[in-house]
């Protein structure tokens, strides 16, 4: 046991009986005989897995650094995103109370978030033409329809205008009164965004107020021709 008996204090040992010292002893050599094998391997491999715990601890931190640095990207993007949607709905909101009022002759009409959450609300449309009282959008005639979707399409389409627009048929319901109003404000966007507009259309008032009609005749079956007319050149020459 390493010890030298001439150094034992026996004074440590006068109260201790035999007995119940061996029965310890015999209940310790129990539990010993109880853990099985020793593995002497052991501190080798308790070595390698420190050494692997400390390496993956350092992927852990890593990780963790990259969660926070994320997380906060996210809050930061997800910030800068509702302001600039806010900018933009508030915008487009004003812009197509004014064009909406314009091509009905009054009335009123706004856009309205579902919920607060400005990322994740939908958008609810609420248009009411003049001397109608209309509870939902629904109630609407198709002309009434198509003017109240012209007037978000055009709001939204002057806050970030492109070079060319084509709208197809969009005054295919309307009256001749609403044509003449579509196509006025059709030329109050093309000074403001110097967008070339094509339109397909049938409606003869809409064609007398471009500047070039484009059509396709067949003078033979099966055989298509373009027709191209400058109206503009073509009053000149009437003139």
């Amino acid at each position: 046991a390493g010890l030298n008996i001439e150094n034992i204090d026996y004074s440590k040992y006068e109260d201790m009986e035999l007995n119940v010292l061996q029965d310890s002893l015999a209940d310790i050599q129990a539990k010993i005989i109880r853990l099985g094998a020793i593995n002497l391997a052991a501190p080798e491999e308790i070595a390698a897995e420190s050494k692997r715990k400390e390496e993956l601890d350092v992927q852990y931190n890593d990780l963790t650094e990259a969660l926070e640095k994320l997380t906060g990207a996210i809050k930061t993007i997800d910030l800068e995103t509702k302001t600039r949607f806010q900018d933009s709905f508030d915008s487009i909101n004003k812009r197509m109370k004014e064009v909406f009022s314009k091509l009905f002759g009054g009335g009123f009409a706004e856009l309205a978030l579902t919920e607060n959450d400005a990322l994740n609300a939908g958008v609810v449309i609420m248009a009411r033409p003049p001397g109608k009282k209309n509870s939902s959008i629904s109630q609407l005639s198709g002309g009434e329809k198509a003017l109240t979707a012209l007037a978000l399409v055009f709001a939204i389409f002057e806050l970030n205008p492109a070079p060319f627009c084509i709208l197809d048929e969009v005054d295919a319901p309307l009256d001749d009164a609403n044509v003449t109003r579509f196509c006025t404000l059709l030329e109050e966007l093309i000074k403001i965004t110097n967008t070339k507009f094509i339109i397909v259309t049938h409606h003869a008032l809409t064609m007398s107020k471009m500047n070039r009609l484009y059509g396709v005749t067949m003078p033979e079956k099966g055989i298509s021709q373009l027709v191209a007319v400058d109206l503009q050149k073509a009053e000149g020459m009437v003139a």
